[in-house]
């Protein structure tokens, strides 16, 4: 076995101060950088030379100021913020063509928005497959009164997936037509703080691929060092967990140590005991693990892929037990967590997650909007798509956030999106219908509405195939008032609904041939993105734009965020502005 360096994960001590709003003003040039994050070396996005991006700690109240100065010569960026409702800044949401223009090589754009509330969340880069590519971080917002739980010390651990080929030939393939059509495939790795280790014996002798690449991989390389937690025995540890993964839902296992959860996506929620923990790409946790474990041996900490066939070797490391040398390997095998198709395990977990007892919630009873989708793959002018309501979501050249501002009605298909389907269909078999396109529309909510939105997963174009899609909702958090399997019933299902302790989530699993139905009010100004987060999905067109109370907007967006599509008119004048 290959001698491997070993490094500490992140460690944070409890204080108990008192905290009001400053901004935290950060300086950042994104730009390529050589990187062996899992031993193999690969051309990544970095954040100041470095990868992955900076963890950024702030608290509730400050705000956050970040100069973003692109110098990739090749591509334009947009940073998203996930989990941060950017309420009065929707422009700093952070989603190319959807709040901004992308910012240009060269160009720098300052992000500048409130940390609305304490809780652990992300930010990565949101044009084409970015956060593949390796521009993500974790973001930490500490509130300004005292945790509900005791704690003693705190890891911050973002989990990812990683491949070997690069993003632009991820992309290539996904949006070429049949029969050139290239899926992502499996990644090569599990990366937690960007750090794992893939075997080198399996790069061609002499590191020369078949190509005429050089593969160079190099296991003492520190880069790749293995994330160890040191703790001490009988102290109480958070973790902070997020997922920027691009495909992979993953497990994440301590050999021997239940796991408490505690928080979900920036939100309390009542104590649950897991021996184990899913987490889909997008989703944040906090845990806490008690390090009272026999103190004289070390245990595996283990990150594995779920929902998918296991082509991905596990990501092992070390919970290290002080005084025991963090290089001691454990002597046991390492856990493997539950199967990886085992869905009924990942439903009955996903429902153990509720509101936190005494959280003042009240979840509204009426409901004035409800929009059913339905996710299907299709064919779509020769090429594979994802689908919503048979409308394939394309990006326009004109971000939504400015063409609804300055009634810019020609920058996008001004149409009327369907908000369900036709009953009939049968989602446990491959797509039959012929009339899914593609389009930039989007869909109007009623200012301080309630809305429930249904979910409805089906069969892909294979048979007997129906995939976990993690849904993200960009400016809100929403209720999980109802989870099912099979085709969701309008007339009994709402009947069962939870409106007692429905826990709030940004980002939710649509298990297979499923159903999951969020309920959350209108109140945030701006054109917020629903989508599958499942980063080459989305790429395929599964999503949709939602527009609301753009009319109440009271500042007009940064001219920085403008400057592509019809835009360019206003930037000259050329145009009469709406506000």
């Amino acid at each position: 076995m290959a001698t491997m360096f070993w490094c500490c994960a992140s460690l944070h001590i409890v204080e108990g101060d008192i905290h009001r709003g400053n901004v935290l003003k950060l300086m950042w040039e994104v730009d390529y950088v050589l990187w062996s994050p899992d031993c193999v070396e690969k051309v990544v996005i970095g954040i100041n030379g470095a990868f992955p991006g900076p963890t950024i700690r702030g608290h509730e109240g400050d705000t956050l100021e970040v100069h973003v100065h692109n110098l990739l010569p090749t591509e334009s960026v947009s940073i998203h913020w996930h989990g941060i409702q950017q309420v009065d800044t929707p422009w700093a949401d952070g989603v190319a063509f959807v709040t901004q223009c992308a910012i240009a090589s060269g160009e720098t754009f300052i992000y500048s928005f409130k940390l609305e509330k304490a809780g652990t969340y992300s930010y990565y880069g949101f044009n084409g497959l970015q956060r593949s590519a390796g521009l993500y971080g974790m973001l930490i917002v500490e509130g300004n009164e005292k945790d509900p739980f005791e704690y003693g010390g705190e890891f911050n651990l973002l989990v990812s997936d990683w491949w070997h080929k690069s993003a632009y030939e991820q992309t290539t393939g996904l949006l070429a037509p049949l029969p050139q059509f290239q899926w992502v495939g499996e990644p090569q790795t599990l990366l937690i703080n960007g750090r794992g280790s893939y075997d080198c014996a399996l790069v061609p002798k002499g590191g020369l691929t078949s190509s005429g690449d050089v593969k160079v991989c190099n296991t003492s390389n520190p880069q790749c060092a293995s994330p160890v937690m040191p703790v001490e025995r009988g102290k109480m540890y958070r973790l902070r967990i997020a997922s920027v993964a691009s495909i992979s839902s993953l497990n994440f296992v301590v050999e021997k140590h239940k796991l408490k959860v505690v928080e979900a996506d920036g939100n309390y929620v009542e104590p649950a005991e897991v021996d184990d923990l899913d987490i889909y790409p997008g989703q944040s946790y906090s845990v806490l693990l008690n390090s009272n474990q026999f103190p004289g041996r070390n245990y595996w900490v283990a990150l594995n892929v779920r929902g998918r066939a296991p082509q991905t070797p596990p990501h092992l490391t070390i919970l290290n037990y002080f005084p025991v040398p963090p290089s001691t390997p454990p002597p046991m095998a390492p856990p493997t967590g539950p199967l990886w198709n085992d869905i009924a395990y990942s439903i009955a977990q996903n429902n153990l997650y509720k509101a936190r007892k005494g959280d003042k919630q009240t979840v509204p009873t009426i409901v004035e909007q409800q929009i059913v989708f339905l996710t299907t793959q299709n064919f779509v002018n020769g090429k594979i798509k994802w689908a919503i309501n048979n409308i394939s979501l394309a990006l326009p050249s004109t971000p939504y956030l400015q063409a609804f501002i300055y009634d810019l009605d020609d920058a996008y298909v001004d149409q009327s999106s369907a908000t369900t389907y036709d009953q009939s269909y049968n989602i446990s078999m491959p797509p039959e219908n012929v009339n899914a396109t593609m389009a930039s529309s989007f869909y109007k909510l009623h200012f301080w509405h309630t809305i429930d939105v249904v979910l409805q997963n089906a069969n892909t174009l294979f048979p007997g195939n129906s995939m976990i899609h993690p849904w993200h909702l960009h400016g809100h958090d929403f209720w999980i008032i109802g989870q099912g399997i099979g085709k969701f019933d309008p007339e009994k299902d709402p009947s069962n609904y939870n409106l007692q302790d429905p826990p709030l989530r940004n980002t939710v699993p649509l298990f297979p041939y499923g159903w999951v139905t969020l309920r959350f009010t209108a109140n945030n100004i701006g054109a917020w993105l629903l989508h599958c987060n499942i980063e080459p999905h989305f790429l395929m067109g599964m999503g949709v734009v939602l527009e609301e109370g753009i009319h109440w907007l009271l500042d007009e967006p940064p001219s920085s965020t403008m400057g592509c599509g019809l835009t360019k008119l206003l930037m000259t004048g050329s145009s009469t502005l709406k506000l």
